[in-house]
């Protein structure tokens, strides 16, 4: 039952505990490492519309992680006894990151499935990134998947977001990878506001256009993300909602993900708690795992829109 307190904040998301109507705000239990992120930095080749890490090719508030910030993490992980989970990389653009083959082929030699998120644009198809790429897919390649932001399935829309021409570099890079024999996922969006079933049947044509087989009814490999908006006015989570959504918090991404990230001028990587919210200091949990584990407020309108409501979760 949720419990009225006095003296509530006047603005909402604005206090870890209370909502603004004097609730209890609801909090996610920590249950263990299902996923853990890397990113690799929030500098990238495009600059989209709507970017909710407001990557582009100047933002450096998140600076490429390297080899050596990524490894300490591994051994927290074989630790704690968390081997072989899912490691996700993203950015950013990741391959835009100088040691990114090194850093993946770190992951998967301990045993972990590895998702990495990119655009396939010019980065990924350097000769150097594509020479990295065919050798780890010949060693490692059932443990890794190539997840590709596309945010439709017509050019059109995509470059309205992502700028003229990005729809066709990323097509080209999609087919490489199919080429290649990589698994491919692909990470589109509901902002357009059509039905779903129209969007799978939109992205299955293209793919198969493409010479890509990729089962578009299965929500891990082809994900559909709800939007995410700074101007957007959710509702605020409370206990009482879990109930009331017929919703199980361990199933928030925040129960089992965390992502490791690097920021301009710090002398070390951290840990937060979400991989959508880069730059609000109260979902930094600490510089280690064993820092990080540990409950999370969801005092964000990010945890309502895309988590809660909108149920989206980064991971497969």
């Amino acid at each position: 039952m949720t419990v009225l307190i006095s003296n509530p904040p006047t603005e909402k998301f604005s206090h870890p505990e209370v909502t603004a109507k004097g609730e209890t705000r609801a909090q996610v239990a920590y249950t263990g490492t299902k996923t853990l992120w890397f990113n690799t930095g929030t500098l990238c080749n495009i600059e989209c519309v709507n970017c909710y890490i407001e990557s582009s090719p100047t933002n450096d508030r998140l600076v490429y992680l390297k080899f050596s910030d990524v490894t300490p993490y591994l051994d927290e992980l074989d630790a704690a006894g968390e081997g072989g989970i899912e490691i996700g990389i993203t950015g950013g653009e990741p391959f835009m990151a100088p040691e990114i083959i090194d850093i993946m082929e770190a992951v998967l030699q301990r045993g972990h499935t590895l998702l990495v998120l990119t655009n396939a644009m010019q980065p990924m198809m350097r000769p150097r990134v594509q020479d990295g790429l065919k050798r780890l897919q010949a060693e490692f390649g059932p443990q890794i998947t190539m997840r590709v932001s596309l945010d439709h399935y017509t050019a059109g829309k995509h470059d309205e977001e992502r700028g003229a021409g990005s729809f066709e570099l990323s097509q080209k890079g999609i087919q490489w990878l199919g080429e290649q024999g990589f698994n491919i996922a692909i990470a589109g969006r509901t902002m357009w506001h059509e039905a779903e079933a129209d969007a799978r049947v939109g992205y299955d044509g293209m793919l198969k256009a493409l010479g890509v087989e990729l089962d578009v009814n299965d929500p891990t490999a082809l994900v559909l993300f709800p939007e995410m908006e700074e101007q957007a006015d959710p509702p605020e989570i409370t206990v009482s909602c879990w109930g009331i959504l017929n919703k199980d918090p361990a199933d928030i991404m925040c129960a089992s993900q965390r992502m490791v990230v690097r920021r301009k001028g710090a002398s070390s990587a951290t840990v937060l708690a979400c991989t959508l919210i880069p730059y609000d200091d109260a979902f930094e949990m600490g510089v280690t795992l064993e820092e990080a584990r540990r409950d999370v407020p969801l005092n964000h309108p990010f945890c309502a829109s895309f988590c809660v409501l909108g149920g989206g979760s980064c991971s497969a």
